[in-house]
């Protein structure tokens, strides 16, 4: 029977407990948790909204969103969200989902932290970015109820998430910290990385190989 969790279910299907054995086989519990509340939140999120959408596939992209930042499948030369983007189109070709349903997929969870865009989307895409958005940002935090995030949080703790997910989002990206340009975690390393020089747009433009 599928554990079910502010009434949300668990996909339970084989290539969903693959998922999860993957998920914990190669993230720490702070990952884990975190995207299972994204999976959770997305869910509740679009129940909210009264969406149609295939679980599986939001569960695939709330429980792949952050593999970038691990050890096993982080890189040097990508995006960490491409990274672990990557890794989910490959994992669902192993139980035959290719074409247009993995293209859900690897757009979810390539442009979770790009906003506004993915909220335009399929509503896979979407409900992992507003999962991603409610928990990490706290958008869309009065949208549920009390006792659905209570719910959420008693099955999938977050003690001191904010600073142990900045953590983790500065260790992925030490190593590669020319892929912020232009997007979000340009921040996280701002903070937390000595030495980081924020890549400038307009100097990019002023100073490339064009003579006007």
């Amino acid at each position: 029977m599928a554990e079910v969790i502010a009434g949300i279910a668990i996909p339970d299907s084989k290539m969903a407990q693959d998922a999860t054995d993957l998920v914990r086989d190669v993230a720490d519990d702070l990952v884990f948790h975190h995207s299972r509340r994204v999976f959770l939140f997305g869910s509740l999120r679009g129940q909210e909204q009264g969406l149609e959408y295939d679980p599986e596939l939001v569960y695939i992209g709330a429980m792949f969103h952050d593999l970038g930042l691990t050890d096993k499948y982080r890189t040097t030369d990508q995006r960490f969200e491409i990274d672990a983007a990557d890794v989910a189109r490959s994992f669902l070709s192993e139980y035959g989902i290719t074409g247009p349903a993995g293209d859900k997929v690897w757009n979810a969870i390539a442009l979770h932290t790009t906003p506004e865009i993915p909220l335009h989307m399929d509503p896979e895409v979407a409900l992992v970015t507003r999962g991603v958005e409610l928990d990490v940002l706290g958008i869309g935090y009065d949208a549920i109820s009390d006792d659905q995030r209570s719910e959420v949080v008693a099955a999938h703790p977050r003690p001191d998430f904010k600073n142990r997910i900045l953590a983790a989002f500065t260790n992925g990206l030490k190593d590669r910290p020319e892929t912020t340009f232009g997007n979000v975690k340009a921040d996280v390393l701002e903070h937390f990385l000595p030495g980081f020089q924020r890549g400038d747009f307009v100097e990019v433009i002023r100073n490339n190989s064009w003579s006007e």
